[in-house]
């Protein structure tokens, strides 16, 4: 008997490791919150592996990385990194929109209208610039 308490206990944790190692969400946190994209492979054929062998907990894994985005490979096309945004930001805290602009058609090859009448601006907080890793000036 203490074997079979064993072989069980080994197949549980063998179940819940390959599970947790499967799910995109766990694996990129940094990937949720994507709408659409390429379907990452490695991801897919781990959630697809859980599926083979766990039926519910694999579709749980899928259901998990579609809902949240994790599945998508990352688009970098509009990703700029928060340090390379620092120098548009002045002592007082306010961005200078310049600086924004040229930062952004630098990085992105693309020209945004900051000073469109449409565009919305809105003041964010110490802990909004903290998540974002810049310290905040004022």
């Amino acid at each position: 008997m203490p074997s079979l308490k064993k072989l069980t206990a080994a197949m549980l944790s063998a179940a819940l490791v390959t599970q947790l190692s499967a799910c995109g969400t766990l694996l990129y946190p940094e990937r949720r919150g994507q709408i659409d994209g390429q379907i990452d492979p490695a991801i897919a054929v781990l959630n697809g592996i859980g599926i083979l062998f766990y039926v519910i907990p694999g579709l749980i894994a899928f259901a998990i990385d579609f809902s949240t985005g994790a599945i998508y490979l990352p688009d970098g096309k509009y990703s700029v990194a928060p340090e390379t945004l620092a120098p548009a930001l002045n002592p007082d805290g306010t961005v200078n929109q310049a600086k924004l602009q040229a930062i952004l058609e630098q990085q992105l090859d693309i020209n945004l209208p900051l000073n469109h009448p449409n565009l919305q601006q809105r003041s964010g907080s110490a802990e909004q610039l903290a998540a974002l890793g810049l310290a905040p000036a004022a």
